[in-house]
């Protein structure tokens, strides 16, 4: 059975707390996810406010191969024709093919929110979806609330939705807005309707008691044929159905015809791109498309996997396009050390004595406090240190690093940096930035760019401080974490010590020296 997915992520999704999209931002993902074979982008609210109308504007002119963008807005006003309205005439002005119109199925919000009679919201529903259809629309309905007026009134909710039927909709979707249905609910109500509806189902599930995903794929199973959803779970309150999830599950546990194989293995890489234009952190434990989903820390389960894959892992990572990773900790033991080695060093066996000192390097570092499984790069740099593989790219002769407060109550620094290039040529080189580490990063890039043009793209994306010892006051041990990108790879390193610019210089060096071994030998 085909299923169509439906992205609301530029509308619902950019009403999560703290979201803006740009325009370029939008017209951006429109293309990512028609390339993905979404079957229908909403794009914005018609009408409602310049930048969406600018979007709509400039959509036009996007080449769409596999997506149909959508216009969404209200049903009618009461007490007044369609061809009256200026909401139906956005709709018609944004362009899209297709419309979503969203009318109340709740008869407490007729009655408390539009205060209107029953029968005139049924006559708002139906009439606005005939003059769409009228104007050679494909159009979907959005029941909103369907299923908490189910539950209060289901005969009046039904009621909407024939509504909506009689005046033409292509597809009407069941909403559980305020997030509340659980799944067995969602199942009897689905059947229910589908007896009595006889138009397409989607549904559109909030996530407000943390079962938004299990909601969307039950009611598929119950006869549901349209899902609506945002890309990493973005939405108002606690967000809306994550596609991100619904999709592979749909496809690859149940079987739905929802999205090609080779579109799948897009979802990863899209997901971290709708964080990025979102500006939010990626969440590394979310299923399928977080960098933590498919990774193994402890000694038996990476031993086990190893085997099999299939003892730890519920699909092929490939599957999504995301990747198996093996975490260096203390719980790792000496099979985890040579797993890393095996890429370039397939000779070495688990008694070598090359390994056994990464081991024991290892757990010596760990009781120091670094901790590798949020930087590998440091652990690379390590393993390929006693290797032998690892030059020194340069030297550290010393730094000095300023923090001023002016009389403005600015806060500026400055770092000043002396090391030995690749020429034994002394360096030296200050820089301003927005807090110490950032001006010692400058300067660092700035001594070193003559040489290694390509440290241009690196920056810096995270930085994390985590005090080890709170016992022992302004003395205790820091350890400083990193996460480098260069504009496509991303890399974290780490360092340690009681003195948290001492600390954050170690992590800027390994970043910097990783980017420098991974271009000197090809990867």
């Amino acid at each position: 059975m085909k299923i169509l997915i439906y992205d609301t992520t530029l509308r619902d999704g950019a009403q999560t707390e703290g979201v803006s999209f740009s325009i370029e931002d939008k017209l951006r993902i429109v293309q990512e996810l028609d390339q993905m074979g979404i079957h229908y982008i909403e794009g914005g609210y018609a009408g409602s406010n310049p930048k969406d109308e600018e979007f709509f504007d400039r959509a036009r002119e996007l080449k769409l191969n596999q997506a149909k963008l959508t216009a969404f807005g209200s049903t009618r006003r009461a007490n007044r024709k369609a061809v009256e309205d200026s909401n139906m005439h956005h709709l018609l002005e944004a362009g899209t093919e297709v419309v979503t119109v969203v009318g109340k199925s709740w008869d407490l919000h007729v009655k408390d929110v539009l205060r209107v009679p029953l029968g005139e919201n049924l006559a708002m529903i139906e009439d606005s979806v005939k003059f769409l259809k009228r104007n050679e629309k494909e159009v979907i309905f959005d029941s909103e609330h369907f299923f908490d007026g189910y539950k209060e009134n289901p005969e009046y909710a039904l009621k909407t939705l024939e509504a909506a039927a009689n005046g033409g909709a292509d597809c009407i979707v069941l909403c559980d807005t305020c997030g509340g249905a659980m799944p067995i609910e969602i199942k009897e109500i689905v059947e229910a309707t589908k007896a009595r509806i006889n138009a397409p189902l989607g549904i559109h599930a909030h996530n407000d008691s943390g079962v938004a995903v299990a909601n969307s794929i039950i009611a598929v199973q119950a006869g549901a044929v349209h899902v609506q959803g945002t890309f990493n779970g973005y939405g108002e309150r606690c967000g809306n159905a994550n596609l991100c999830t619904i999709v592979p599950n749909l496809k690859i546990k149940i079987g739905f015809d929802c999205i090609s194989d080779e579109n799948m293995k897009r979802l990863t890489n899209l997901s971290r791109l709708v964080s990025e234009l979102a500006n939010l952190p990626h969440d590394e434990q979310k299923p399928f498309v977080g960098k933590s989903a498919f990774a193994h820390k402890g000694g038996l389960h990476i031993d086990a996997v190893q085997k099999n894959p299939r003892t730890y892992e519920h699909i092929e990572p490939e599957l999504v396009g995301n990747e198996r990773r093996i975490l260096v900790s203390d719980q790792s033991g000496k099979s985890t050390v040579l797993t890393k080695l095996m890429r370039d060093y397939p000779h070495l066996e688990k008694d070598s004595p090359e390994v056994k000192e990464i081991f024991d390097l290892l757990k010596e570092g760990e009781r120091d406090g670094y901790q590798y499984e949020g930087a590998e790069a440091s652990f690379e740099l390590m393993m390929q240190r006693v290797m032998g593989n690892l030059e020194s790219f340069f030297e550290l002769k010393g730094f000095t690093v300023l923090v001023e407060r002016s009389e403005n109550h600015e806060m500026r620094s400055q770092a000043t940096i002396k090391l030995v290039d690749v020429n034994e040529k002394i360096e030296y080189e200050a820089s301003e930035g927005h807090g110490p580490v950032d001006a010692l990063s400058k300067a660092l890039k700035k001594a070193l760019l003559n040489f290694f043009p390509e440290l241009e793209s690196v920056r810096l994306t995270d930085f994390k401080v985590r005090v080890l010892d709170a016992k022992t006051g302004t003395a205790a041990k820091v350890r400083v974490l990193i996460e480098s990108s260069d504009g496509e790879e991303v890399w974290g390193t780490v360092g340690v010590s009681e003195d948290i610019i001492e600390a954050s210089w170690e992590a800027l060096v390994d970043s910097i020296q990783y980017k420098l071994f991974m271009n000197k030998n090809g990867d």
